[in-house]
């Protein structure tokens, strides 16, 4: 009998799980859009003070009074290392130490539930404080452009978002 009961309890949690990893799936999106344009914004007064881009991300906190509260963490990758995007090419090595840093993208390869400025990988999604720098906009301030939040949708209308389900509305994917 009791065999039976953590057998069947064993299924209803399998069940459970995948909506559960889309909620944090999700929590991590919303948190790396929250820290990716904290450190954009910190740059864009960093450059407004400096009258430079910062050279290092730790940069960032030296200026006082503060415009950073932390060094934040990528929230997609386990290393938390951020990929910087920087306002020169680095060389044919790729190292961009001492290059001018003017944003800021995650690392992880990962498509997203979230559609942010158009992109569905996080690694595609830049935090820049320089506008159209090698042909990659810089994100625009959320009051001048607004941001898309839709799952996409397969031909015939429906979400495909693992965590979507159809009929009465539960489980959708409106934020």
């Amino acid at each position: 009998m009791l065999l039976g009961f953590m057998v069947v309890m064993g299924i209803l949690m399998t069940k459970a799980m995948p909506p559960v990893i889309t909620e944090v799936q999700r929590d991590q999106e919303e948190e790396l859009i929250f820290r990716g344009e904290a450190i954009r914004n910190a740059i864009r007064r960093y450059k407004a003070i400096t009258g430079q881009y910062p050279l290092k991300l730790e940069d960032l906190l030296k200026i006082r009074p503060r415009i950073l509260r932390t060094l934040y963490l990528d929230p997609m990758t386990r290393e938390g290392e951020w990929e910087l995007v920087t306002a020169v090419q680095a060389g044919a090595t790729g190292d961009r130490t001492g290059l001018p840093i003017v944003g800021v993208r995650s690392r992880s390869q990962k498509d997203s539930f979230k559609i942010y400025n158009g992109k569905t990988l996080y690694s595609d999604w830049v935090f820049s404080a320089a506008e159209n720098l090698f042909g990659v906009p810089g994100s625009q301030d959320q009051s001048s452009q607004p941001q898309s939040t839709t799952t996409p949708q397969t031909p015939s209308g429906k979400s495909s978002s693992p965590g979507a389900t159809g009929g009465d509305g539960g489980g959708s994917d409106k934020q």
